[in-house]
């Protein structure tokens, strides 16, 4: 088995970087309210985009505390974007789920970055297109392996403790 060597620490913070700036030039100057949600609210929107989640699951895929994910709620909840529903038949488990009115501002935010990806990529020729979309899927690949392998993303340096990172 090929042992890739280890990539420099730089390279890592620039990949980090362009994908940061690319995620916030699909969403910059849209008209949409979900780009005003602060970030934990609309990571947590996101994950419920999926469908419906309990607290503690929504608190271990976000990497945060239940009482964090508790708080993060009772905003969305104020802001009619979620509601708590019980689970089966037990009222005792409460899950998170968006509203109508969350996931109708999802879908916008989701067609909206589809809109301007599908505009940005016209600016690319084809063959651009493809190899842009076959590296961020080796990308995401290489990401699930590292995670598999390692359990969670942990930084390791000369003047910090090991800490996750929270993506």
């Amino acid at each position: 088995m090929k042992v890739n060597p280890p990539v420099p620490l730089e390279q890592a913070r620039t990949v980090t970087a362009l994908l940061r700036s690319l995620m916030r030039e699909l969403s910059a100057g849209l008209d949409d309210p979900a780009v005003e949600l602060p970030l934990a609210q609309l990571r947590v929107c996101n994950v419920l985009s999926g469908g419906p989640q309990t607290m503690s699951s929504l608190g271990r895929e976000l990497g945060v505390s239940l009482s964090a994910i508790t708080q993060i709620a009772d905003r969305l909840e104020r802001a009619r974007l979620v509601k708590r529903v019980s689970q089966g038949n037990d009222r005792r488990v409460r899950c998170l789920q968006l509203t109508d009115r969350g996931a109708k501002m999802m879908q916008r935010h989701e067609e909206k970055r589809v809109q301007r990806m599908s505009a940005s990529l016209e600016n690319l020729t084809p063959k651009a297109r493809g190899e842009v979309t076959a590296a961020l899927e080796k990308l995401i690949r290489a990401s699930a392996a590292a995670r598999s392998h390692n359990g969670d993303f942990e930084i390791k340096g000369p003047h910090s403790s090991t800490s996750k990172v929270l993506l």
